[in-house]
């Protein structure tokens, strides 16, 4: 079987050959060699030299991290721009939302040591920016792009499968763009009607993308927020979020869709309550040493039914950590095949920059011989 032919028996409920192996290696690509990853604009059409990676290295492809398979439009009292700038010798990205409400921006910034770029700015810091950020966020309107998702596609071929990424729910936009943590704690507490509102007025809008993803040629559907349940602790998801992901989940499934959900942070509590809301699968999905569940914890609060796709914690990559306990921690996240069969060996999020590359054949290696079924 190809890796596109296993990923799909998993989501089918099918039992594959042998354990599915993808990755998502774009950051570690891209520090590799060298190569811009520029936020402040979408990638039209497929990074062919990131799937011919991975399909010389064996490793099944999933994620198009800037791929533009959908438009939004904003209306015309709203303006929504997007704008790069030289800072001290290094770029700025502002992001800037101007409506007959006011005005909000926030701000990110180059760090060419992490190779990613670090909030320098968030754009709500009031009750009234919160208004403004509902207001421009609940009126879009959106359109398909799915000739480009067919070139993303058709690109990938066998070795994997293209998720269409959809993105945050509105707590997901407050936690990660907006607000930050412990600015949308308080708020939640200080403005608990303000914050309904929004949050209310930004998830029904997302529901607009929802059904239109849903008309998509895709297979796989992500969600989430980069849940962690130190952040989003099932008491707080069922006020805020779980709202919007059972709806989500529900008009996906009745249109054939599969709904995997991003969990990239603690562990305990967040499996169980994003199977509860429906979704057939967590991705990202990262155990000890960096996460707080082994492997068999995962499998256990995730029930035999939960797609688990993950297994990596993102510092066994690195040359300082032994390989043989890389190795360790493939073969303890393939012993859950033993378990149930939806399981997908993968990194806990991505494949981090300055990973050893052969650990990725390594990887590949061990699943092919200890991931058959």
């Amino acid at each position: 079987m190809t890796q596109r032919e296993r990923i799909l028996a998993i989501y089918r409920g099918e039992t594959p050959d042998v354990v599915p192996f993808m990755l998502d290696l774009s950051h570690w690509f891209y520090q590799k060699h060298q190569l811009p990853w520029d936020l402040s604009q979408s990638y039209d059409r497929p990074e062919y030299d990131l799937i011919d990676y991975h399909r010389k290295m064996g490793a099944g492809f999933y994620i198009p991290n800037l791929g533009a398979h959908y438009a939004a439009k904003y209306p015309d009292d709203v303006q929504s721009e997007v704008v790069k700038t030289e800072v001290n010798g290094g770029p700025e990205i502002t992001w800037r939302f101007t409506t007959p409400l006011g005005k909000i921006e926030r701000t990110r910034v180059w760090e060419q040591r992490t190779y990613a770029w670090g909030i320098k700015r968030w754009g709500v810091r009031t009750e009234d920016d919160l208004r403004v950020l509902g207001y421009a966020m609940g009126n879009r309107t959106f359109a398909p792009r799915w000739d480009k998702y067919l070139e993303w596609m058709d690109a990938v071929g066998a070795t994997g499968v293209v998720y269409l990424i959809v993105g945050y729910s509105a707590m997901g936009h407050l936690l990660n763009y907006w607000m930050g943590i412990e600015q949308t704690m308080y708020a939640a507490v200080d403005w608990p009607e303000t914050m309904h509102e929004v949050v209310d007025q930004i998830n029904h809008n997302m529901l607009d993308l929802i059904d239109l993803v849903a008309t998509s040629p895709a297979e796989v559907i992500l969600l989430g927020d980069n849940f962690s349940s130190d952040i989003q602790p099932p008491s707080f998801f069922n006020e805020w979020s779980r709202p919007y992901y059972e709806e989500a989940t529900r008009r996906l499934h009745a249109e054939g869709k599969y709904v995997s959900v991003h969990i990239d942070g603690r562990l305990r509590g967040a499996i169980g309550m994003i199977h509860d809301s429906g979704a057939d699968s967590g991705d990202a999905i990262t155990p000890t040493p960096m996460g707080n569940l082994t492997p068999a914890e995962c499998r256990e609060e995730a029930g035999p039914d939960f797609i688990l796709s993950g297994g990596l914690s993102p510092e066994l990559w690195l040359p300082e950590v032994p390989v043989d306990h890389f190795k360790s921690a493939v073969l303890d996240w393939l012993d859950l095949k033993k378990h149930s069969s939806r399981l997908i060996a993968a990194a806990g999020d991505q494949v981090p920059p300055g990973a050893q590359e052969d650990r990725i054949a390594i990887m590949r290696d061990l699943v092919e011989e200890y991931g058959r079924y």
